[in-house]
């Protein structure tokens, strides 16, 4: 009976204050609950904001996040070669050596860029009154076996016999309104023009049909040689011409290569 009682006097004791801490400990529970929720929330747009930064940012900068990645892809590793390229490229072009066209330069030149010939175009009236139209395709310059052969202790003659020397390719067309016109195949060496070929072309003639070419040029009489070398000398082509040619076509070789290198970069960088 004692212990009962003792129980009974512990137990009412105990319930009232039992009673008072379940609210408290409800209420600090909300109280955490709130917190966390809170900070949870603010966490989420916290990363989302990130998240979103990132986005912007490799939308607007893909070069720069390429270049500062920790593991640079082949592309990357092309793209840093070929700007490497273009730089040494531009370092090695001198604007003072633009080649300018001489005073009697007959011709007007149409350059397009992407490339590799230039048009020459003029008018030449005969004796007769006719006018002529006269267009010239120039090549750019065969340097191939300028550059292995330069080197070498040969001679002039010698290494234009070999075909060492630079040289610029050329075809000539020399026409008089619908009549059939004359084309000359060249090759324009430092202060001399060699003619490889000559043919009539006819304007109307089908391409399918097997016209004759005439002799090789070389095995034409001397004289009659000489005589189209001044036909074509007294048209503007002439040593003068065609050595600004050179220099002309060498600057533009420079500034396709630059370009194409640029091309080749947008197309890996895309």
């Amino acid at each position: 009976m004692a212990l009962n009682y003792a129980l009974r006097t512990v137990a009412a004791k105990f319930v009232p204050s039992a009673s008072r801490f379940v609210p408290l400990a409800a209420t600090a529970s909300a109280g955490v609950h709130r917190y966390l929720h809170h900070h949870q929330t603010s966490a989420v747009f916290a990363v989302a904001g990130v998240n979103n930064l990132l986005d912007l940012f490799q939308r607007t900068s893909p070069s720069l996040i390429r270049r500062y990645s920790s593991k640079p892809s082949s592309d990357e590793s092309l793209l840093r070669v070929i700007e490497s390229e273009i730089q040494c490229a531009e370092e090695s072009q001198d604007p003072d050596q633009v080649e300018e066209a001489p005073q009697d330069f007959p011709y007007k030149i149409e350059d397009h860029p992407g490339e590799q010939t230039i048009t020459l175009t003029r008018k030449y009236t005969r004796a007769n009154n006719k006018v002529e139209d006269i267009t010239v395709e120039v090549h750019m310059p065969d340097l191939t076996a300028a550059e292995e052969n330069e080197d070498d202790d040969k001679g002039e003659e010698e290494m234009k016999e070999s075909g060492s020397q630079p040289s610029i390719p050329l075809v000539v067309r020399v026409s008089v309104k619908d009549e059939p016109f004359l084309e000359f195949g060249c090759t324009a060496y430092p202060d001399e023009i060699i003619i490889d070929t000559l043919s009539i072309k006819d304007p109307t003639g089908s391409e399918d049909q097997m016209a004759y070419e005439g002799p090789d040029f070389a095995d034409l009489d001397e004289n009659l040689q000489k005589a189209f070398h001044k036909f074509l000398e007294v048209r503007g082509i002439k040593p003068s011409t065609t050595n600004f040619l050179h220099g002309y076509m060498l600057e533009k070789d420079d500034r396709e290569y630059i370009t194409w290198l640029k091309n080749l970069h947008k197309f890996v960088e895309a």
